[in-house]
């Protein structure tokens, strides 16, 4: 049985604690879009983790992981997770990338922050991860697949080529320094070396997997309002974020997905630019920061402190349609304790109309938001385990949410901690 897990907002939902959950009972956990330009943060009995690239799979023994053909591999920041699991005392479980993923390379690092730098007041508050520019590449047929990397005349012929425009580029548009070919080439073979025990035909893998029916878990990256097609345009990423595409970044037929789990936070946050109809601000926006996920409310990539507000219906309900949800699962719902009312979104006022239906960017940066307001539950629930203990006004809200989305709550977190979860 094949299952997506997926986010219904902006991202920063809570996959990882869930992801990692499911793991357990999965066979493969495939990463099938993005890259290393968002985290998600791992709590087990090894300590607290963020994973940027790696499969959230990696810490169960008998999960076979991969890397799809459909993320942006940054080979060095590879590396560079799994030899700091290695470091920790891990065992790591077979890990596999597919030999036709595509490399992002050290120049599309360089134009993402030369762009953002030359935007300055209009830029897209990029993570600098080199995202926008490897998939531009990549769909203007110049990207460099995994296995290109073996053929060392095909990959210095492509670079060569690559350059020509990418240096007039550096010089003429940004004055910065040009590439060189001869070292961009040496620094690419040193990766390869680097992870050629990884690398395997995937698509026979997975295809082979499914016949099988092993249970496979495509694991998403950010959340639908990120997606390139159906999310807050432009402040999107720039690949699918939705399980639909899980299809295609990790080679698999689409009748074959069964279950799409997506996961909403019990209020809403984000980093990065962008619509962001019921942030709040200040003293308010600071204290739910603080009580929010384990740690605080800061991105796993960047650091950056999370725009936060209060828990969307409107976005989410749209979130969890375009994800195609099957089920939902409600996380963090325990930063909310401290509040003596809760207030939900449940709907915009555009221009003196309330609507209900999230409506496209334009629209979207106009709306305010209209907000109802059920009673806080003012306890701390962490270490229930049972819906019936949670108190009333708890139940109250994950009902009146429910309700709102239109899908099934099955699952909430209330706590950082893996057995933190309360089934439905």
């Amino acid at each position: 049985m094949v299952k997506a897990i997926v986010g219904a907002n902006w991202g920063d939902e809570g996959k990882g604690k869930i992801t990692d959950m499911l793991a357990a009972d999965s066979d493969i956990v495939i990463r099938f879009q993005g890259g290393a330009n968002a985290g998600h943060t791992i709590k087990n009995e090894y300590g607290k983790f963020s994973l940027h690239l790696l499969p959230s799979g990696i810490f169960h023994s008998h999960v076979t992981n991969i890397i799809g053909n459909g993320v942006a591999l940054n080979i060095e920041q590879f590396i560079k997770e799994v030899s700091a699991l290695k470091e920790k005392g891990i065992k790591l479980p077979r890990l596999m990338i597919s030999n036709r993923a595509q490399v992002l390379m050290p120049y599309h690092v360089l134009f993402d922050k030369y762009e953002e730098e030359r935007l300055g007041s209009k830029s897209f508050g990029s993570t600098k991860s080199g995202i926008a520019p490897f998939y531009s590449d990549k769909y203007a047929k110049i990207g460099i697949q995994v296995s290109e990397l073996f053929d060392e005349d095909l990959l210095y012929s492509k670079l060569k080529g690559v350059l020509e425009v990418k240096n007039i580029l550096l010089r003429d548009l940004y004055k910065k320094p040009e590439i060189d070919v001869d070292e961009l080439f040496k620094q690419l073979i040193g990766w390869r070396d680097a992870i050629k025990d990884y690398v395997a035909d995937t698509h026979a893998f997975l295809t082979q997997a499914v016949k099988e029916d092993k249970n496979i878990l495509l694991e998403g990256q950010l959340g639908a309002l990120r997606d390139t097609d159906h999310g807050i345009y432009p402040m999107v990423t720039s690949s699918s974020t939705l399980a639909g595409y899980g299809a295609v970044g990790a080679g698999i037929p689409p009748y074959a997905i069964k279950d799409i789990i997506t996961v909403v936070k019990a209020y809403s946050s984000c980093v990065g630019a962008g619509v962001f109809v019921s942030e709040i601000f200040g003293d308010e926006a600071n204290t739910l920061r603080e009580n929010g996920a384990d740690g605080g409310e800061y991105g796993a990539t960047t650091g950056r402190p999370r725009r936060v507000g209060w828990f969307d219906a409107v976005a989410t309900r749209y979130g969890v349609e375009c994800q195609g949800a099957t089920q939902v699962a409600l996380t963090i719902l325990d930063a909310l304790s401290y509040l003596d009312e809760i207030p939900v979104c449940v709907g915009y006022e555009i221009d003196g109309k309330v609507v209900k239906d999230f409506p496209v960017t334009c629209m979207a940066e106009k709306a305010k938001p209209v907000l109802e307001y059920m009673p806080g539950f003012k306890c701390d629930i962490k270490g229930i385990r049972k819906y019936s203990d949670l108190p009333k006004a708890a139940r109250d809200y994950i009902e009146f949410i429910e309700a709102q989305i239109g899908c099934p709550i099955t699952m909430v977190s209330n706590g950082p901690a893996r057995e933190d979860i309360i089934y439905r």
